[in-house]
């Protein structure tokens, strides 16, 4: 019997995590982790109602739990890193870093100073013993939610400490578990989005922290067409809320998609139909690389990429370059790549690691 930490975000992944390793037969301490304390448009602070969720879930399934706040420790890791990539015009993924540094790093040394053998979460993804005996990431049972991508950042030393109950599970399985159990949040919706913005408005929500710069819309061949409210509000390849009527003199030429952002000129180039040339990339180079075993596989080698969250598997060539900076070639054109967001790249179901985007090399990219 083994003494296990279960970092419980007030979900149903985490809290069925949680009822299986206590049906096993382990020690289990549930453990809510505090990272933002602002309150919602409505005056709540959702992390409250969460941790209510938390506490009832412990109760039911007759466990310990503690609640341990890392606000600063997310403020300076995550958030910081959040608000920086913004200032240049990129697309972040936060929720990346704070696996990393957060969930596998202050909050793996709070379960290690607990004397907990373990930290469990309840993320869809699996571990697995490589042949030279390095532990390996590999994708969970149920594909459309594996979170082996979010978890790419990982190295050898978190992951000989980590658990997943619920990554040979699919989704369903999980909900149904929890019911039969008798689980407050066996039917609770899951949370989307960054984990710190939640479902308010996002635009809002940046303008609390950065100062909006509008300036000019244009076509690639440089024809002025509206204005925008900020670069950092727009993100390749995106069609909503550009708020371009029609244009005098023009027939209607189809819905309207950013291409690309000139930071220097502080202009939004946008175009009509999602299929302009300039959205399509086969290079790009990344920068940050990290390899779960360590080291990648070799200096150059194929493997299949994701580009971006859920999408399909991608065939590419990867080189490694200088100072933890990649080449990523894929065999078929990508659409909005985009800088700041990152490529996750596998072998079969596992997960060798990635590197966040920095250059697009062939496509929209604006010097």
């Amino acid at each position: 019997m083994a003494k296990i930490v279960v970092g419980m975000s007030g979900g149903v992944d985490s809290s069925v995590a949680a009822l299986l390793l206590k049906q096993q037969g382990h020690e289990v301490i549930g453990v809510f982790m505090k990272n933002w304390e602002e309150q919602d448009e409505n005056g709540v602070c959702t992390s409250e109602s969460d941790w209510a969720d938390v506490r009832e879930v412990c109760d039911t399934i007759d466990i310990p739990y503690y609640s341990v706040n890392f606000v600063k420790e997310y403020y300076d890791r995550v958030f910081s890193y959040f608000l920086s990539e913004y200032r240049r015009g990129r697309t972040p993924n936060p929720d990346v870093l704070c696996n990393r540094e957060i969930k596998f790093k202050a909050f793996l040394d709070f379960a290690m100073n607990l004397g907990a053998d373990a930290l469990a979460t309840g993320h869809f993804c699996n571990l697995g013993i490589a042949p030279d005996g390095r532990r390996q990431l590999l994708r969970g049972l149920d594909a459309n939610k594996d979170q082996s991508y979010f978890l790419y950042m990982l190295t050898q030393k978190p992951l000989e400490k980590a658990m997943f109950p619920v990554g040979g599970l699919t989704k369903a399985q999980v909900r149904e578990i929890a019911e039969k159990n008798g689980l407050v949040t066996s039917a609770k919706k899951d949370s989307t989005g960054v984990c710190f913005i939640g479902e308010r408005n996002f635009k809002l929500f940046l303008s609390q922290f950065l100062p909006a710069q509008p300036g000019e819309m244009r076509t690639p061949e440089g024809r002025l067409v509206g204005r925008h409210d900020g670069l950092m509000y727009y993100t390749l390849g995106q069609r909503r809320g550009l708020g371009i009527g029609g244009i005098d003199g023009e027939t209607d030429g189809g819905r309207w998609f950013v291409l690309a952002k000139d930071m220097a000129r502080n202009e939004l180039i946008v175009t009509q139909g999602k299929d302009h040339p300039m959205l399509y990339c086969k290079n790009v180079e990344g920068e940050g690389a990290t390899w779960i075993a360590g080291e990648a596989p070799a200096k150059t080698f194929d493997c299949t990429c994701k580009f971006r969250y859920r999408q399909p598997d991608q065939q590419v060539r990867v080189t490694l370059l200088e100072d933890g900076r990649v080449h990523v070639e894929a065999k078929e054109k990508q659409r909005a790549v985009t800088p700041g967001q990152s490529m996750v790249f596998y072998q079969g179901e596992v997960c060798l690691g990635g590197a966040v985007a920095d250059v697009i090399l062939d496509g929209g990219q604006v010097d």
